[in-house]
């Protein structure tokens, strides 16, 4: 409750600059979602938000822009879909109608198969010398494609691989 009252006290007056301090520590998700929207909405409403976090799935939902730090270091920075985009690495997730199975060849390699609710979810690793209409071409023969995407890495995932490398 505490926290709850600090932050309508923080942003009663619609401040234009706001920092937050791990905003979504310690609230349950309803509590955490009623403040995700909040804040959404004081950035709709032209509001500077500033926060610090661990928590990478909210600065996915957040963020415009980001600022890695790693032992006070500044790791990487930039937009979120720009960093995302970056560090895709050639992984592309399917989704057939039915049951389909597909089998790796020279220009891609099957990571992940499943069954989920009568539909073939897949992700694909492909080679830097296949191109998306050939990975298409290739497998509309295998079924009916509801969806394909290139699968983006998460924060998270991108935040530990560069803290390893710096390492």
């Amino acid at each position: 409750m505490q926290q709850k009252v600090q932050f309508i006290t923080t942003i009663l007056h619609e401040p234009k600059l706001i920092i937050f301090d791990e905003p979504f520590t310690g609230f349950d998700p309803m509590n955490a979602n009623t403040i995700k929207n909040e804040i959404l909405f004081l950035r709709e409403r032209g509001a500077t938000i500033i926060f610090s976090t661990h928590n990478m799935a909210s600065v996915e939902e957040l963020c415009d822009n980001i600022t890695l730090i790693n032992k006070a270091k500044t790791i990487l920075e930039g937009s979120v879909d720009e960093i995302r985009g970056n560090w895709a690495a050639n992984e592309y997730d399917l989704v057939f109608s039915g049951n389909v199975k597909i089998e790796g060849n020279g220009q891609y390699q099957v990571l992940k198969q499943e069954l989920d609710n009568g539909k073939s979810i897949i992700r694909l690793k492909t080679t830097n010398s296949i191109g998306t209409n050939d990975i298409l071409t290739n497998l509309m023969k295998s079924g009916t494609i509801l969806s394909f995407n290139q699968a983006l890495p998460s924060m998270n995932e991108i935040f530990i691989r560069v803290v390893e490398s710096k390492n």
